[in-house]
């Protein structure tokens, strides 16, 4: 072997134990993988209510259009008051001679209570002779307790004309609560932060109770809700994580179970089911979105698992470098399969459990 030849094959040898020396040996992995099911759905808001009319009028406004955000609180839209309000008026004016009604009825207790008619006869016109001739023929009665039981018998008339003036006061403003009541009902107030999704009146529209007027809804956070059959629910259980792809660019994400209805649809035989979203996917509500769900009755099947990170792409093919009997890196195709998390994958074919990956640096994958 020539000087030369030997300096070429010093290099290789140095640049090799280099690349070794900042190489990672990995075995491949197991996971046990059972059978899934991909289940459509639909993407829907994390909260969205329905705001319907509770009395009947003419829309007077609307604060906004589709896709415009309110604060909660915020009135969304009214309807025309003008007759409740000269009830209002009515009503407080009902309430007022009310309470000048008690306000008479106590004075007039207050004057029996403390100067009693039955001792202080009223005087009458004329000569006051009627007056004078009934104390005379009083002054004679033998009864001494029939001033007694006439004072009483006042006491209770004018009580009961107080309770009276109260029972009107409490109904003047009972009446008058209501009315208020239903001006409130006028008005649709934003129940919390969100955007108005669809609008189904318009300004001028003539609305009953019942009717729905707008559509708002908190989509900041996103659910993909799902019809999953009753057979898949033992595989289910809150919290867990499954794959799942949005309509828009194909995006893979990882959805959390948040909701299992506790009841299945007697007729489908089917199970509702909300599925959390991570914040800031693309898309919205409405789209299209499909979710893997297991399916725990089809039997379980082990596959290999590889770091990420080991996969080199030829092309469009993904490839790894695998350990031969002699430690030698060699170069082998293989098909990837489903994410288990953000640092792993399966392989569906072209290495097996045991192996042994060379993940070696950016230019040693090249």
């Amino acid at each position: 072997m020539s000087t030369k030849q030997r300096i070429k094959l010093l290099c290789f040898l140095m640049g090799f134990l280099s690349a070794a020396a900042h190489a990672e040996i990995v075995p491949v992995g197991v996971a046990p993988h059972g059978g899934y099911v991909i289940l459509g759905g639909t993407v829907i808001p994390l909260k969205e209510v329905t705001l319907s009319a509770q009395i009947p009028g003419r829309v007077e406004s609307i604060a906004g259009d589709e896709g415009d955000e309110f604060k909660a609180g915020t009135i969304l839209l009214t309807i025309d008051d003008d007759e409740l309000q000269a009830k209002k008026q009515a009503a407080q004016a009902q309430l007022e001679k009310a309470y000048t009604n008690l306000q008479n009825a106590q004075v007039q207790y207050n004057r029996e209570l403390w100067n009693p008619r039955v001792y202080n006869p009223r005087p009458m016109a004329g000569m006051g002779f009627p007056a004078m001739f009934d104390g005379m023929f009083n002054d004679m009665d033998f009864s001494n307790n029939k001033k007694g039981l006439e004072r009483q018998a006042d006491l209770a008339a004018q009580g009961s004309a107080v309770e009276v003036a109260r029972a009107q006061v409490a109904a003047a403003e009972s009446g008058l609560r209501e009315i208020d009541a239903k001006l409130r009902d006028t008005k649709a107030v934003a129940p919390f932060d969100g955007v108005i999704t669809k609008k189904l009146v318009e300004v001028g529209d003539t609305v009953q109770p019942g009717q729905p007027l707008l559509k708002f809804a908190y989509n900041k956070y996103l659910r993909i809700q799902a019809e999953v059959p009753a057979r898949l629910m033992p595989g289910l259980q809150k919290g867990m994580v499954v794959p799942a792809r949005l309509d828009v660019g194909n995006t893979r994400v990882n959805v959390r179970v948040a909701q299992i209805s506790p009841v299945a649809d007697d007729r489908q035989h089917t199970v509702t089911v909300k599925f959390d979203m991570p914040a800031g996917v693309p898309g919205g509500a409405g789209m299209y979105a499909e979710v893997m769900l297991p399916d725990v009755s089809s039997p379980a099947k082990a596959l290999p698992v590889i770091p990420k990170k080991a996969i080199s792409y030829r092309g469009s093919l993904p490839s790894v470098k695998v350990l031969d009997e002699n430690d030698v890196p060699q170069l082998r195709l293989i098909r990837t399969g489903d994410e288990l998390d953000e640092n792993r994958i399966t392989v569906l074919s072209g290495l097996k459990p045991g192996e042994r990956l060379w993940i070696g640096n950016e230019k040693d994958k090249k």
